[in-house]
């Protein structure tokens, strides 16, 4: 199996949970003389089965991101930085955004609003680190499409 589809199964487990849950809380409790429209006890048998298979899944991904190396680092390394640099471009154009949104004046006597930072410097390099984060995630799915799970 590649890790891809792995990582697809797992994202299909975690909605199936999500669903089961909510089944399970729907038939928590039932008026009297009336019964649930699920068994409770087979959606829980249901819910254990999927957790054994996610836990299953998790274990053996983990153990490939952190086994499989690209030009010597792993692919745990890999989704680090990733997640780092979506935070970081996030966080940066989120400010600049701030800082160079326009404040009116109606008159010359109201107070000038003034931006701290040099705007276009700093979008350029909201752009490279946007473009490495790009490069990053695309080598990701590319590993994650040629790798077998261990």
């Amino acid at each position: 199996m590649k890790l891809a589809t792995a990582l697809s199964e797992r994202a299909e487990i975690q909605r199936k949970i999500a669903g089961l849950s909510a089944r399970l809380n729907i038939n928590a409790k039932v008026q009297e003389g009336d019964a649930p429209d699920e068994n409770p006890y087979e959606l829980l048998d249901e819910l254990n089965d999927a957790f054994k298979r996610l836990e299953e899944l998790i274990a053996r991904i983990n153990r490939t991101n952190n086994e499989t190396k690209y030009n010597g680092r792993s692919i745990a390394d890999m989704i680090a930085k990733r997640d780092c640099l979506k935070e970081r471009v996030k966080i940066l154009r989120s400010f600049l955004d701030e800082a160079s949104a326009r404040v009116n004046r109606y008159s010359k006597t109201e107070i000038k609003i003034n931006s701290t930072v040099e705007v276009a410097e700093l979008r350029k390099e909201a752009d490279d680190l946007a473009k490495e984060l790009r490069e990053t995630d695309e080598l990701i799915q590319s590993l994650n499409w040629t790798t077998e799970l261990i």
